[in-house]
Order: C-alpha cells, then sequence, then structure tokens
C-alpha cells in the first residue's frame, strides 16, 4: 500500500484536491474532520487543558474561540498541539489498517511538516497556491477580518520551505480545470 499526503496551507485547495480524489474512487481521511471530531468535551485532556480559557459555547467547544485562542496564544497553541497530534496519528494508522487491501491511501493533513508527521507517508503533494490568492480565498470564504486572515497564513511554515520537502507539487493558482487536469495526470 503507497500512503500519500495531501498538504499545502490553508485555502491553498487541498479539499478540493481531495474531493477530485474521492470522485476518482481513491479513499481519502481528512485530518480537518478528524480533529473537529476530537474537539469534544468528552476529549478529557483537551477539556482539562481549556477549562479555564474562553473556549467554550452552549458546554460545547467553539472552534472558532479556539481558533482565535491558540493563534493569538503560542503556548496555547503548543498545548493544542501535543495533546492532539498524537491523537491524529492513531486516527491515520487506524485508517490505513482499516483499508489495508487498498493500493493508494490519500491522507489530507495541512499541518504535515508543523507537525512533524511526515515519517507516516511514502510520498508527499504539496498544493501551492500564490499568497495573494488564498489571502483573496480565506477573505472570501471564512469572513474574517484582513489582520486576522493574514495571521492564519503567516501562522503556517513558508511554502517555499515545504515545497523543498515534498514529492509532487500541484500548481493551484489556474481554474478548477487546470487544478483538475493536474490530479488526474499524477493519479488517473
Amino acid at each position: 500500500m503507497k500512503r500519500i499526503a495531501i498538504c499545502g496551507n490553508i485555502a491553498s485547495g487541498k479539499t478540493v484536491v481531495q474531493k477530485f480524489l474521492e470522485q476518482m474512487g481513491y479513499k481519502v481521511f481528512d485530518t480537518d474532520e478528524a480533529s473537529h471530531k476530537l474537539l469534544t468535551v468528552n476529549n478529557k485532556p483537551l477539556y482539562e487543558a481549556f477549562k479555564s480559557y474562553d473556549a467554550f459555547e452552549n458546554g460545547e467547544f467553539s472552534r472558532e474561540k479556539v481558533g482565535k485562542l491558540v493563534f493569538s496564544n503560542s503556548k496555547l497553541k503548543q498545548t493544542i498541539e501535543l495533546i492532539m497530534h498524537p491523537q491524529i496519528v492513531d486516527e491515520i494508522k487506524e485508517f490505513y489498517e482499516t483499508n489495508k487491501s487498498e493500493s493508494i491511501l490519500f491522507v489530507a493533513i495541512p499541518l504535515l511538516f508543523e507537525a512533524k508527521m511526515e515519517y507516516l507517508f511514502d510520498k508527499i503533494v504539496f498544493v501551492y497556491a500564490d499568497d495573494e490568492i488564498r489571502l483573496e480565498r480565506l477573505l472570501a470564504r471564512n469572513n474574517l477580518s484582513l489582520e486576522y486572515a493574514k495571521a492564519r497564513i503567516n501562522s503556517q511554515m513558508p511554502q517555499d520551505e515545504k515545497i523543498k520537502k515534498s514529492d509532487y507539487i500541484i500548481n493551484n493558482n489556474g481554474t478548477i480545470d487546470e487544478l483538475k487536469h493536474q490530479v488526474t495526470k499524477l493519479f488517473g
């Protein structure tokens, strides 16, 4: 089984690439989705770490509030990573085990390099889009302030560093059709 990571910085188009792969019949594990499922008050270590912060709404974690906390406080960011990254690794390993009969498995993992999880993969695909394009997409998609959107972009490792560590680069500065063509050319 070949294990392939799909990564890219925020608003680069990873989700669209993931959808194309799924349409082609591949199984793709989405670590963002897994993170959202892990972000519950039933996750005792996470709850204990954040119970004294304004991270909740109606008795549940608020992804928006947690996001603002960790993007403005490096200590809290490190805390959430220390708790959740091992949990995500377990989820990825379970996905591999459950689907071990597949010849290729994909994992959409935005923070692959930041989380130092490269060891889990045979190949790495990086979805690239110019910073200006990503900023436009982020502002349109998430209804964020310009300052907060830039902070989210700047919180990640620079794209040029990630490109050097990746096996394949998909350029997403063009149209959806151009993106689909690149994905199909690589994995069709």
